[in-house]
């Protein structure tokens, strides 16, 4: 199993200081994450894009290439790319770049993206909300498939014969498809073969399996390999569950209450936000052995290829964030891949 992290960058009140953390401080913070993260071994780093005043990363590309002139081996990747209301040519383009820069380590991963600020932003009306998606995803694959393109669409000027570069080391550069939990996105992922992240925030992670085989599902009937499966969640490790719970609890509550009173969720209590660390819980909030643990407990629910945690939900005090990247990275992850490879016999490098 592949195990990283992914960020959205978020910038709240520092909960150490009460001051709102400036960008260049959230984004020197990011960058030392994923150097932090390659160091210790992790396999993955994804960053997302929001166009809020919240979140610092706007072009997570940009901070990825950044970030590749720091690190060696880490898979870097967006977490999500909101493709709805971006160009498909630029996207290529720029990961294809990443690529390039980063000696074939760039990854996509496309998504409709949780927030609607960019819809407005790059002129786009909500209501071609799917069709956007539908025709822009099929655009990128086929740049992706093919140097030069005659392609015409709804959303964008038609291509005549045009070559789209630069081409990326990887062939084919990897795109991950992001879901949250839609059944028609489900099938359109594993229609296309495309590997899918599944966000698993909140609720019993078991209700999600009807979904999970429904993607293996609709990759076997359109006649697939193999199509890969990442959780991504949230979740933050201490020395002791405790310490975990404790400094972690702030500031999901600032967030979560945040994005709630825009959405209608009640606020986050105390007393449900240990019920979603406990083991048939959502979040990853523990010690590494109870981390551990419940990697583990969801294998068995979806023999997954990767885990992806969201460790910075909120703003936490740096050094406790480069502590639990350094614990997941050590004490989890070892852990969890030697396990797995027993369970499917195989063998593991120490």
């Amino acid at each position: 199993m592949e195990i990283g992290i992914y960020t959205f960058g978020e910038r709240t009140h520092d909960l150490e200081t009460g001051k709102l953390i400036s960008p260049a401080e959230r984004m020197r913070r990011l960058l030392e994450e994923i150097e932090l993260a390659d160091e210790v071994g992790l396999d993955i780093f994804g960053v997302g894009e929001h166009h809020r005043p919240d979140f610092v990363v706007s072009a997570p590309v940009v901070v990825l290439a950044a970030a590749s002139s720091r690190t060696r081996r880490i898979r870097l990747t967006s977490a999500v790319t909101v493709l709805s209301s971006d160009d498909p040519v630029r996207v290529f383009q720029s990961f294809a770049t990443l690529d390039l820069v980063s000696g074939g380590r760039a990854e996509i991963m496309v998504g409709r993206g949780s927030f609607i600020e960019s819809f407005p932003l790059f002129g786009y009306d909500l209501s071609d909300y799917d069709a956007l998606f539908d025709e822009k995803l099929d655009l990128l694959l086929k740049i992706r498939a093919s140097e030069r393109l005659t392609w015409s669409g709804h959303f964008r000027p038609p291509l005549d014969n045009l070559g789209i570069y630069p081409r990326p080391v990887q062939d084919p550069l990897p795109i991950w498809v992001a879901v949250g939990g839609t059944p028609a996105s489900v099938v359109r992922a594993g229609t296309l073969g495309l590997p899918m992240a599944l966000a698993i925030i909140g609720g019993l992670p078991e209700r999600f399996t009807p979904l999970v085989e429904l993607y293996r599902r609709s990759v076997a009937s359109a006649g697939h390999a193999h199509a890969r499966l990442s959780i991504n969640s949230h979740g933050f490790i201490a020395d002791t569950s405790q310490e975990a719970a404790d400094v972690a609890y702030p500031a999901f509550k600032t967030m979560m209450d945040r994005i709630g009173r825009e959405r209608g969720w009640p606020p986050l209590s105390r007393e449900k936000f240990e019920a979603s660390r406990t083991l048939r819980g959502a979040d990853f909030v523990g010690s590494p052995e109870e981390v551990i643990e419940k990697i583990l407990f969801q294998y068995e629910l979806f023999r997954h290829d990767r885990f992806l945690m969201q460790i910075s939900v909120g703003t936490l005090p740096h050094q406790k964030v480069l502590r639990a990247i350094e614990l997941l990275g050590t004490k989890v992850a070892p852990v969890v891949r030697r396990e797995i490879a027993r369970l499917e016999g195989k063998t593991v490098e120490a």
